[in-house]
């Protein structure tokens, strides 16, 4: 199997636990502030892991990617009155002198999920968009990734290929405002089938020596993220596996001119990096 892609060694960057309490960070995400910080935001709470009391998103900085990195007050916690049950998978976007955070706020139905908006100017104040979510889906619909593509936004988000279950997927919808989303596409369809959490789940898509790249897992177990390559952003099939990397919920960054990638989840102390080193193709050697 050719691997264009490969992980190097992972160090723990950040731990969000208390004295005498350990708290875990799961699906997460980084981004660059107008201060210059970086700012890391994730689903959080108390080990054990408890999925369905998962009601808060961490919220972390610092000066250098690698730390130190300073523990903040969560930023949002589950609205009732938005119809939220749970805070799953925050992923942040800056687009003017605006962030936005999308995120799973659960709902009553595990079939028609609710993926929602929240906006900041500084990263630390935010306010829901509205008050619902921007569009359902299921089963158990989550893990947003947001990327601009021209002149349009991309979501992608692991899904069913009906809302009741089926074939785990990774889905994609367009907006040109980010707040109005076209009806659900399919980037990707695995064989396996079911419901709740699947293998298609923390899809991260990026562009990369002239291919796109769609990272997702756990697979083939909890700390497996499997890469696939493609020519079409909105194209990815079984057969395009081309590497793998020891990561729960892995994300790509891109700072000190080179890349890296994440990883977290329950019982694993935190989140720890890793930089992403490139097998050149033929064409650059």
């Amino acid at each position: 199997m050719q691997q264009p892609l490969r992980a190097g060694e992972f160090r723990r960057i950040y731990d969000p636990s208390e004295p005498g309490e350990r708290w875990y960070i799961n699906d997460h995400t980084v981004i660059r502030g107008p201060d210059d910080r970086w700012h890391l935001f994730g689903i959080t709470h108390p080990e054990p892991a408890d999925p369905f009391d998962e009601h808060e998103f961490a919220h972390a900085t610092a000066e250098r990617l690698h730390g130190p990195w300073t523990k903040h007050p969560s930023v949002l916690t589950a609205s009732a009155a938005h119809g939220e049950t749970h805070l799953w998978a925050p992923f942040v976007v800056r687009h003017g002198a605006r962030y936005f955070m999308f995120y799973d706020g659960g709902g009553a139905d595990r079939t028609a999920t609710g993926m929602y908006l929240a906006v900041s100017h500084d990263l630390f104040h935010w306010q829901r968009h509205g008050d619902g979510p921007l569009f359902r889906d299921g089963y158990d619909a989550r893990d947003p990734m947001v990327l601009r593509l021209g002149n349009r936004w991309v979501m992608y988000y692991c899904a069913t290929r009906k809302a009741a279950g089926g074939n785990h997927v990774v889905a994609y919808r367009t907006s040109t405002d980010l707040v109005h989303w076209s009806q659900r596409s399919v980037a990707y369809t695995d064989p396996t089938t079911g419901t709740e959490a699947g293998n298609t789940e923390s899809p991260f898509v990026l562009r990369h020596d002239g291919h796109w790249y769609l990272l997702i897992g756990p697979r083939p177990d909890y700390d497996g993220t499997e890469i696939f390559r493609s020519d079409n952003p909105f194209r990815f099939h079984p057969e395009d596996l081309v590497g793998r990397i020891h990561a729960h919920a892995a994300e790509v960054i891109e700072a000190d001119g080179r890349l890296w990638v994440t990883t977290a989840g329950w019982d694993r102390g935190g989140v720890a990096l890793a930089p992403i080193f490139a097998i050149p193709s033929r064409r650059n050697l």
